[in-house]
């Protein structure tokens, strides 16, 4: 067997040290950035961005457990609602971290459809959750699109999915970005092994978001003329 080169078992010894203090320090940035996007009355949330530098950074399981104690602790200001959204944050963690292992990292392009990849993923878990236990109405500010899709004759399933993945594509692709800019100032015991890009000028991946999301829009709104 192979032995770990010394310095190698050192960083990563170190690198623990740093997960323990980097969970509660990300939960914390969720909880911070959900409170500023609830109190501007935004229609996206920005609650995983530590999640993904923690899953990125940590592991795809500790990103998890991050989204969890997030949501957990807003419940406290949001209400119960929160905990019952938890499974979104967990897809979201599963999917970046291992995601970032399987190379999607590496270029732009790559580390772009990653993006959107945690975007859908995210939605296919909260539509169900949403129509089942909410009836399509959670009380955040992506309701008033349901309510307009539900207008335009579509189905609760088929308005949820569309108001969702809207937000969800707008929220993931920022948060994503957000996450990688922070990466670059983490200690390089945590980030030696983790093989990203470096980041992007967030005014260049607001306005890819934003044509993303517009894109999206006329896709679906084209869709429905049909019918």
């Amino acid at each position: 067997m192979v032995k770990a080169k010394p310095a190698a078992r050192r960083m990563h010894a170190i690198a623990k040290t740093y997960v323990v203090a980097l969970v509660p320090a990300a939960v914390a940035l969720n909880v911070v950035a959900a409170l500023i996007a609830r109190t501007l009355n935004l229609p996206i949330t920005l609650n995983l961005i530590g999640t993904a530098v923690v899953a990125i950074t940590a592991g795809p399981w500790w990103g998890a457990l991050a989204a969890v104690m997030t949501q957990i602790i807003n419940s406290f200001f949001s209400g119960p609602i929160a905990i019952a959204f938890a499974p979104t944050g967990v897809a979201a963690a599963l999917i970046w971290g291992y995601g970032v292992r399987w190379g999607m990292g590496k270029t732009f392009t790559r580390f772009f459809i990653l993006s959107l990849i945690v975007a859908l993923g995210v939605t296919l878990v909260a539509v169900p959750i949403n129509v089942l236990a909410f009836g399509g109405a959670s009380g955040h500010p992506v309701d008033i699109l349901t309510a307009a899709f539900l207008a335009s004759g579509q189905s609760l399933i088929v308005a949820v999915f569309s108001s969702n993945i809207l937000v969800s594509l707008a929220d993931r692709i920022i948060s994503s970005f957000i996450a990688l800019a922070i990466l670059e100032a983490l200690p390089l015991a945590l980030t030696y092994n983790v093989e990203v890009i470096k980041a992007e000028k967030l005014s260049k991946i607001i306005w890819i978001t934003g044509a993303v999301v517009v894109g999206a829009a006329l896709a679906l709104i084209a869709l429905m003329m049909k019918k």
